[in-house]
């Protein structure tokens, strides 16, 4: 089987890892791929998506996977059906989940699927009347897509009026602000729940736990996602049962019956809120870093999981996960992420003579570059992800943090305390 992957990060990073694993896979191509994709299969330079299908056809390419939620979006997955190509993710209208806030809430609303109060609107002044009604701290968010950036978590009523005005003027985030969400906060425990759905069935996959801000402790400015691990003790066989039963399965219910069958990976952020499970927001593909760390847990092909989902036969197929494992991942940033871009700078990783750290850790790399001189350089914010297994979290924590000591380059940073939450309970 001969695989397109299209991304250039760390999800797609591995995502290739895991289909370099499997049998099956003959040949896998990235577009555009990074620095590193290279060295699991061929980077193809190609970014027109009817050029990209063509490249399909011609290349005899069997599956298409998409990792990014923007070609998503724009409707690349769209191109592809109509040339009749294989291809895992939503169409342009499914992708409406992550592509438009507003969509999403108001979809929520109509099928009784749990989530916060909330109001969405182009109007300052409704906004400013919803706001006073709640009390501190105040969601606002933008509604079309900020690169991860469209959430605000205001602190008063006066910083969400702040908020609201700057968005609806399009200063904070153009075009994409100009309608919102102001929505109630939710006070509880965040989780990341991914599903492998292909418009009517579906498999959960187990439970992670991202790190969104830049500094240990959860403190400083948000960013794409500092670290992850998976599985979390947090979810229990009740949480697992209710997100099935009042999320996914209305979800994928609601889709079809408007006409919008979902396939492909729904990502739910939740918040469990005294033992009960709400949805902050959707989004169409895997997140990133914690697709990093459930990549290395799927026990099951990946190339047939990707293949019968994209093709309505996910029935067919057991899917098994190492549910006995567990997968630490640390990002390793540039020194000024995620303020402004940080200079080149050169990877040197040592080598690892220890064989259990060999066994049960790996890099999943990201913001690199190959330069002329064939070594790898740092060129992003999110340089790279190291990923620690282990048959406790404790244990998969420890080993990748000794495989961030082996990787040095300039300016590198990393938060020093991931999965604490898991190891603190």
């Amino acid at each position: 089987m001969k695989i397109l992957v299209i991304g250039s990060g760390g999800r797609e990073y591995s995502i290739g890892m895991a289909l370099k694993r499997d049998s099956s896979v003959e040949k896998i191509y990235f577009a555009s791929g990074n620095g590193a994709t290279s060295e699991l299969g061929e980077n193809i330079d190609i970014s027109d998506y009817d050029e990209l299908a063509k490249f399909c056809e011609d290349s005899g390419v069997d599956l298409t996977i998409v990792g990014p939620e923007a070609p998503l979006v724009d409707g690349v997955v769209d191109i592809f059906k109509s040339r009749g190509l294989n291809i895992f993710g939503p169409t342009k209208s499914a992708s409406q989940l992550e592509g438009s806030k507003i969509f999403m809430k108001n979809f929520l609303s109509r099928h009784n699927i749990p989530t916060a109060r909330y109001v969405e609107t182009k109007s300052l002044e409704e906004a400013n009347s919803f706001i006073d009604s709640l009390n501190a701290p105040i969601v606002v968010k933008a509604d079309g897509l900020c690169a991860g950036k469209g959430v605000i978590i205001a602190q008063s009523r006066d910083e969400a009026k702040e908020v609201a005005r700057d968005m609806l003027s399009g200063d904070s985030f153009g075009d994409a602000g100009r309608a919102i969400v102001v929505e109630e906060f939710l006070d509880g425990y965040e989780l990341s729940i991914f599903a492998i759905c292909d418009g009517d069935d579906f498999v959960l996959l187990p439970a992670s736990q991202d790190h969104k801000r830049l500094l240990n402790g959860d403190r400083g400015p948000n960013t794409g996602g500092m670290g992850a691990y998976a599985p979390t003790p947090l979810v229990d066989d009740k949480i697992y049962r209710d997100v099935e039963e009042r999320v996914v399965k209305p979800t994928l219910k609601g889709m079809r019956d408007e006409g919008n069958p979902f396939s492909g990976v729904l990502f739910m952020g939740l918040m469990v809120v005294d033992g009960e499970v709400y949805v902050l927001e959707f989004n169409v593909r895997f997140g990133d870093p914690e697709c990093e760390v459930l990549m290395p847990l799927l026990k099951s092909s990946a190339g047939e999981l990707f293949l019968k989902a994209s093709t309505g036969r996910l029935n067919e197929i057991d899917i098994e996960f190492y549910r006995d494992r567990y997968a630490v991942g640390v990002v390793m940033a540039s020194g000024e992420y995620p303020y402004r871009s940080s200079s080149p700078a050169e990877i040197i990783i040592d080598e690892i003579v220890d064989s259990d750290l060999a066994e049960n850790s790996h890099i999943s790399f990201a913001g690199v570059t190959r330069g002329d001189d064939g070594k790898l350089y740092a060129t992003g914010g999110r340089v790279l992800v190291c990923i620690g297994l282990g048959d406790t979290i404790e244990e998969a924590r420890d080993r990748a943090y000794l495989l961030v000591g082996q990787v040095h380059f300039a300016g590198k940073q990393c938060r020093t305390d991931i999965a604490y939450q898991a190891l603190r309970s």
